[in-house]
C-alpha cells in the first residue's frame, strides 16, 4: 500500500477579527479577541460582566480617530473594575481599581492608535495588560 504525503508553502496568516463601533453599546462576551476600533467622539463602551465561564477573556480598543477628537470611554459592569497602569512618556494613566467606575481616553490628549487592551483575569477585575495614550480613571 502506498503512502501520500502532502506539503504545502502557503502562508498562514493570524488576523484579528476587527469591529468598528459607531454607537454607544455593550460588548458582549462573545466580542472577545475581536479588536474594537473607535473614529466616533463620546462613545462608552460597556464590557460584560466578569463570570467563571468568560475568565480570560481579552479586548483591545483602539481610537481611530483623528488627533485630540475622541473621547472613548470604557465602562465596567456595576460590579468590575479596572486595574493597572498604561506607561508613557507625558505621564502615566493609572485606572483606579475602584468597582463600576469608568477608564477614558481623554479627548484633549488623543491620538489616533491610541488603545488599550483589557483581559479579564478573576472575578470582578479587568487588569490593563496594554496600551498607549492617556488614559484616565472616573473620579
Amino acid at each position: 500500500m502506498s503512502t501520500i504525503s502532502t506539503t504545502s508553502n502557503d502562508i498562514v496568516y493570524v488576523q484579528a477579527l476587527q469591529s468598528t463601533i459607531t454607537a454607544s453599546a455593550s460588548i458582549g462576551a462573545g466580542e472577545a479577541d475581536a479588536d474594537q476600533n473607535v473614529a466616533t467622539d463620546a462613545l462608552v463602551a460597556t464590557l460584560p460582566k466578569i463570570e467563571a465561564g468568560n475568565l480570560g477573556m481579552t479586548f483591545l480598543f483602539r481610537n481611530t480617530g483623528a488627533d485630540g477628537n475622541n473621547t472613548l470611554t470604557l465602562s465596567p459592569n456595576a460590579t468590575d473594575a479596572i486595574h493597572g497602569t498604561i506607561a508613557n512618556s507625558a505621564a502615566d494613566s493609572v485606572a483606579g481599581g475602584v468597582v463600576n467606575k469608568d477608564f477614558v481616553n481623554t479627548k484633549a490628549t488623543a491620538n489616533k492608535g491610541d488603545y488599550v487592551i483589557l483581559r479579564a483575569v478573576a472575578l470582578t477585575e479587568w487588569y490593563i495588560v496594554g496600551g498607549v495614550g492617556v488614559w484616565a480613571s472616573e473620579a
